[in-house]
C-alpha cells in the first residue's frame, strides 16, 4: 500500500497548522473583550443592567450552538475553505460592528448583543476545524492533533485577556477618527485587533490551506469535498455504519464535562466571597490568579496526554479524567463544623444572573466586582443572610478549594481531548462535519445551562446540594462510560480492518 508522498504530507500538515491557528483565533475572539464588556456596556447604554450583561456574554455560546451544525453540514459537501472563510468573515464583520455600537442614539445594548452573537456564530467554524483534523490524520496521529487543537484553544482563552490588558494603555477616550465615526480606545481596539487577525487568517486559508484526507492507516484518499487535482484513491473503508449508540454516549459525556467545568468557573467568585469574606476586588484578584494557573495547567496536560494515551488508550484516560473531576467536586462538599462569617447587610445589585456563558478565565461576578464606585469605602463581606443556608452550612476551607481547583484543572482537559479523539475515531472515514457540529453544539449548550444551574441551586440550597448534584451527574457519566466502554472503538477496528 502506498501511504502518501512527501509533498502531500507537508501540505497536509501545513493545512492542519492553519486549523490550529483558526482555533486559536476563535478563542481569542471570545476572551479578548470579556474584561471590558461590562464597563463598555455601561458607557454606551446606561439603561443596560447586570442581567442584560449575562445575555450578552451568553449570546456567544448561543450563536456558536446554532452555527456549528450548519457549518459542519456545509463542510461535508463543499470544499472546507468555503465555510472557513465565510465564518471568519462573519466574525470580522461582527467585531467591526462591536467597534461601532456607540454610534446609534438608542438601543445600543441590542447592537452589542447582536455583535457578540455574530462573533459566536462565526466561531461555529470549530466544527469544521475538528472535522478536518479528524479526516486529515491517521489513527496514530489523531490524539496528538486533537490535543494540539485543544491546547491552541486554551492558549487563546488565556492570551485574550492579556491582549485586552495591553490595550488599556490607550485609555477610555483614545483617538477619534471623525471621518468614519471611529473611536479607537481600550474598548474598541481589542475587537479591531481581532478583526485584523481574522483577515490574516482568511489570507492564510486562501494561500496555504488545502483539503486533504487520509484513511485510518494514513493512506492518501480523495475527499468527498476535495478541490483541484488531488491524487489518491477512493477510500473503500468508508463502507459500514457508524455506531450511533457510541456517538450519543460521547455527546452526553461531552455535555457533562463542559457543564461541570462551566459550574466550576461560575461558582469561583461567589463561593470565595461567601466562604472567606473576600471583598469583590480580592475575589477578582485571587481567583484571577487561580484560574490563570489552572489555564496553564490545562495546556501542560494537553501536551502530556498525547504521550500517555499511546500507552493506556483513550478510553482509560477518559475514565481516569472523570474520576479526577468527581474527586475534585467531592472535596468541595462542606465537611467541617465551622460556619462562614455572616453578612447581615444586604448588598444591592448583587443578585446572581440567571443566564450567562462562562467559557472564560474570569466569570461574570469578577467583571461586576471590578466596577465598584470610587467612593465606596466599606463593603459588607461574608455569606449574605438572604441565603438561608449560610446559617447552618459549614464553610469550605481554603485548602479544600485550592485542592479542588488543581484536580478539576487536571481532569477537565483530559476529558476534553479524549472526548474529541474518541468521537472522531468512532465516526471513522465518514464525513464528520455535522457530527462535530452537534458535539460543539452540545458543549455550547452546557456552557449556557451550567451557570443557570448554579444561579438556582447554589443561591437557594447552598454548596452542599450544588456539589452533591454535580457529583451525582459525574457518577451517572461514569456508569454510562462503563456500559458503552467496549463500543468506544475506532471505526476501522470495529470492522476488523485494523487491530486496536
Amino acid at each position: 500500500d502506498v501511504v502518501e508522498t512527501q509533498e502531500h504530507y507537508k501540505s497536509r500538515w501545513r493545512s492542519i497548522w492553519i486549523m490550529y491557528l483558526t482555533m486559536f483565533l476563535s478563542s481569542v475572539g471570545f476572551s479578548i473583550v470579556i474584561m471590558s464588556v461590562w464597563p463598555y456596556l455601561q458607557k454606551i447604554d446606561p439603561t443596560a443592567d447586570a442581567s442584560f450583561l449575562g445575555w450578552i456574554i451568553a449570546s456567544y455560546s448561543i450563536g456558536q450552538m446554532v452555527a456549528s451544525p450548519l457549518f459542519g453540514f456545509w463542510s461535508n459537501y463543499r470544499p472546507r475553505r468555503e465555510p472557513l472563510v465565510v465564518s471568519t468573515a462573519i466574525s470580522v464583520a461582527a467585531n467591526c460592528l462591536y467597534a461601532y455600537v456607540h454610534v446609534p442614539h438608542s438601543h445600543n445594548k441590542y447592537y452589542m448583543l447582536t455583535a457578540r452573537a455574530l462573533v459566536g456564530f462565526g466561531a461555529g467554524n470549530v466544527a469544521v476545524v475538528r472535522s478536518y483534523i479528524a479526516g486529515a490524520t491517521s489513527l496514530t496521529e489523531r490524539t496528538s492533533a486533537m490535543a494540539n487543537t485543544s491546547a491552541c484553544q486554551a492558549v487563546g482563552f488565556i492570551l485574550g485577556p492579556v491582549f485586552q490588558t495591553c490595550f488599556t494603555l490607550i485609555g477610555e477616550e483614545g483617538i477619534t477618527w471623525k471621518l468614519v465615526h471611529l473611536q479607537l480606545n481600550m474598548y474598541t481596539a481589542p475587537v479591531l485587533f481581532g478583526a485584523l487577525l481574522g483577515v490574516t487568517n482568511i489570507i492564510l486559508i486562501f494561500a496555504i490551506f488545502r483539503d486533504h484526507r487520509v484513511d485510518d492507516m494514513g493512506r492518501q484518499c480523495k475527499s468527498i469535498n476535495f478541490e483541484g487535482e488531488e491524487s489518491g484513491v477512493l477510500d473503500q473503508d468508508a463502507e459500514g455504519n457508524v455506531d450511533h449508540v457510541a456517538v450519543v454516549a460521547i455527546n452526553f459525556l461531552f455535555f457533562v464535562i463542559l457543564f461541570v467545568f462551566a459550574v466550576f468557573e461560575t461558582i469561583a467568585t461567589p463561593l470565595t466571597m461567601d466562604m472567606y469574606s473576600w471583598t469583590r476586588k480580592e475575589a477578582v484578584f485571587y481567583n484571577g490568579i487561580i484560574l490563570s494557573v489552572v489555564g496553564i495547567e490545562s495546556v501542560i496536560v494537553f501536551l502530556v496526554v498525547k504521550t500517555l494515551s499511546k500507552k493506556t488508550g483513550e478510553r482509560a484516560i477518559l475514565h481516569g479524567g472523570l474520576l479526577i473531576v468527581l474527586v475534585g467536586f467531592f472535596i468541595l462538599l462542606p465537611w467541617g463544623k465551622k460556619l462562614p462569617n455572616i453578612q447581615w447587610q444586604e448588598i444591592k445589585n448583587n443578585s446572581i444572573p440567571k443566564t450567562i456563558s462562562t467559557e472564560m478565565l474570569m466569570p461574570f461576578w469578577s467583571l461586576q466586582a471590578m466596577q465598584l464606585p470610587s467612593n465606596h469605602t466599606v463593603e459588607p463581606v461574608g455569606c449574605p443572610v438572604t441565603q438561608s443556608w449560610c446559617l447552618n452550612t459549614p464553610m469550605i476551607y481554603l485548602a479544600q478549594y485550592i485542592s479542588s481547583d488543581i484536580l478539576i484543572g487536571l481532569g477537565y482537559p483530559v476529558c476534553n481531548v479524549m472526548s474529541y479523539t474518541l468521537y472522531s475515531k468512532i465516526l471513522g472515514p465518514k464525513p464528520q462535519g455535522v457530527y462535530m457540529g452537534w458535539l460543539t453544539a452540545s458543549g455550547s449548550g452546557a456552557r449556557i445551562l451550567g451557570p443557570v444551574f448554579v444561579s438556582q441551586i447554589y443561591t437557594h440550597l447552598g454548596p452542599r446540594w450544588a456539589f452533591s448534584l454535580i457529583c451525582g451527574v459525574v457518577v451517572v457519566s461514569l456508569l454510562l462510560l462503563e456500559i458503552v466502554y467496549k463500543r468506544l472503538i475506532a471505526f476501522s477496528v470495529r470492522y476488523g480492518r485494523m487491530q486496536e
